[in-house]
C-alpha cells in the first residue's frame, strides 16, 4: 500500500525498510510481517478466602464452618437429688375461655330488646335482704311484723297452695264428722229408664258418702251388667249368692250380703243370671212384691237403703220402686235425659195408683253438667223451674276421677277424695240426709 493511500486513511505512514523488514520486519501498515510468537494467557490469581474479620456475616452461618459433622452437645452429669419444680399454686379467678369463633351479633330487634331489659332492671328497685329500708320494704324472713309489710319468706301461710287445699278437701271428706240419721230406715230407689245418665255411679257414691258419716247403708244391686258391685269392690262372679236367689228362689237377703271396704257399707251383689229373672217371675204370684218382703225380713240394721236399677221399666225396676218410698232420678244435663222423664213419671203414677202409694219422688240430681256450654245450663234452668225444691243444690260436674275409680274397685269418695266429682256427691249426701232429717222433724 502506498504512502498517500495511507495517509489518505489516517493510517501510520508505513516504514520504510529492506526485504529483511518484510520478511521478519513490519509492514507497510506498522503490523509483523514474521511468525508472532504467542504470549500465554495469565493465570487467574486466586481470590482471597473470605474472613470473620472482611464479613461479619458468617459469624451467623453454620454452612460456611470448615468441620460440616456438627459436634456433639455434652451429656449433663447426673444429679444424687433432683429438686422437683414446684407446681404453680391455683387462682381463685378462673381463665377465662376465648371463644373459637367470634360471636355473631344479634340482630337489631334483638339488641334493642336487651336495651330494654336491660333499662327495666336498672329502673326495678331491689327487694332482696340487703337493700336499704329508705330504698325498697325488706321482704325478707327478718321481716318486721309490725312495719305493716306483708311477709313473703318460708313462713307464710301454706294453706293457699293447690297441694294443701287438695289435703283440706281429702280431709272434708274422710273426716268423722257424722251426718244427721233418719229417725226410721230410708228406701230409696235410684231409677230412670234411659240408660248412661249415672244411675249406679250415683247410688254407690251418695251410699259411700253417708257411710263414711257415720251410717249403716245397705246397696241393693238390680241390674243384671252389676257395675254396683264392681264399683264396690265385692264378688259378683257365676255361683256367687246373689240378688237373683232372693227374687227366684227366695233365699233371705242376709244370706247374700257383703260387706265393702267402707266398714259400715254393705252390698247385696248381682250376677249374670238376674238377666232371666223377668221372664222366670212372670209365672210367680206377686212377683212385684219380691224384693219388699225381702227387705222386711232382713235383720241387720240400717239407715239407708240404695237400689240399682236397670235401663228399663221391666219387672226388677217394678220390684224396686214398691219396695221403696222414695225415688231418686238422676238427669243427665242434656236434651236426651229430658226426652225420658215424661214416660218414667207416668210409670211412678201408675205404681202409686195400683201397689205402692207412699211412692214419691223426693229427689233430682243433675249429673254429667258441664259449665262450658249453654246447654247445660238450659237444662238445669228447666228442671229447677219444673221440680222445685226436689232438684239438689249440688251438680255433678264432669270429671275423669269419677270413670276411673270403679277401674280400681272403689268409688269416688275413696279413689280420689280431693277431686270435684268426690267434692260435689259428698255434698249431695250432705243434703240428702239434712233433707230426710228435716222432713222427719217436721
Amino acid at each position: 500500500m502506498s504512502t498517500s493511500v495511507a495517509r489518505g486513511l489516517g493510517w501510520p505512514a508505513p516504514t520504510s525498510g529492506g526485504p529483511g523488514d518484510r520478511a521478519g520486519g513490519r509492514s507497510d501498515l506498522g503490523w509483523p510481517t514474521g511468525p508472532v510468537a504467542v504470549r500465554p494467557a495469565p493465570e487467574p490469581t486466586p481470590e482471597p478466602e473470605p474472613t470473620l474479620e472482611s464479613d461479619p456475616t458468617l459469624e451467623s452461618d453454620p454452612t460456611l464452618e470448615s468441620d460440616p459433622t456438627p459436634e456433639r452437645a455434652p451429656e449433663p452429669e447426673p444429679t444424687s437429688s433432683p429438686e422437683p419444680t414446684p407446681e404453680p399454686e391455683p387462682t381463685s379467678e378462673p381463665t377465662p375461655e376465648v371463644p373459637a369463633h367470634p360471636t355473631p351479633r344479634p340482630p337489631k330487634a334483638q339488641r334493642e330488646s336487651l336495651v330494654r331489659e336491660a333499662m327495666a332492671r336498672v329502673a326495678t328497685p331491689d327487694v332482696s335482704r340487703e337493700t336499704s329500708p329508705t330504698s325498697a320494704p325488706d321482704v325478707s324472713r327478718e321481716t318486721d311484723p309490725a312495719s305493716g309489710v306483708v311477709d313473703v319468706s318460708r313462713e307464710t301461710d301454706y294453706t293457699d297452695t293447690p297441694i294443701a287445699a287438695a289435703a283440706a278437701a281429702a280431709v272434708r271428706v274422710t273426716r268423722t264428722t257424722p251426718f244427721p240419721k233418719p229417725a226410721q230406715p230410708r228406701v230409696l230407689t235410684v231409677a230412670n229408664q234411659k240408660g248412661g245418665v249415672g244411675k249406679t255411679t250415683t247410688a254407690v257414691n251418695i251410699a259411700a258418702g253417708l257411710a263414711l258419716r257415720g251410717l249403716d247403708v245397705l246397696v241393693i244391686d238390680l241390674d243384671p251388667q252389676g257395675n254396683a258391685s264392681t264399683a264396690l269392690g265385692v264378688a259378683h262372679h257365676g255361683g256367687t249368692p246373689s240378688v237373683y236367689d232372693v227374687l227366684v228362689g227366695e233365699r233371705p237377703l242376709d244370706d247374700v250380703v257383703q260387706q265393702t271396704p267402707i266398714p259400715t257399707l254393705w252390698c247385696a251383689p248381682a250376677t249374670v243370671d238376674l238377666a232371666g229373672a223377668e221372664i222366670e217371675l212372670v209365672p210367680v204370684v206377686a212377683r212385684e212384691t219380691r224384693l219388699k218382703r225381702a227387705l222386711r225380713a232382713y235383720t241387720r240394721p240400717f239407715d239407708y237403703v240404695f237400689i240399682d236399677c236397670p235401663p228399663s221399666l221391666g219387672l226388677l225396676t217394678v220390684n224396686a220402686l214398691v219396695a221403696a218410698k222414695e225415688i231418686v232420678i238422676p238427669i243427665q244435663c242434656e236434651f236426651y235425659a229430658l226426652e225420658g222423664l215424661g214416660q218414667l213419671l207416668h210409670n211412678v203414677e201408675l205404681i202409686r195408683s195400683h201397689l205402692n202409694e207412699d211412692l214419691e219422688v223426693s229427689t233430682i240430681l243433675l249429673t254429667m253438667y258441664d259449665g262450658r256450654t249453654k246447654l247445660a245450663d238450659q237444662v238445669a234452668t228447666e228442671v229447677r223451674a219444673h221440680f222445685g225444691d226436689k232438684v239438689l243444690d249440688s251438680m255433678i260436674p264432669r270429671s275423669v276421677r269419677i270413670s276411673e275409680a270403679p277401674g280400681f274397685g272403689q268409688t269416688v269418695l275413696t279413689y280420689d277424695p280431693s277431686s270435684r266429682g268426690a267434692q260435689a256427691y259428698l255434698e249431695a249426701a250432705r243434703e240428702i240426709a239434712e233433707r230426710g232429717a228435716a222432713t222427719e222433724g217436721s
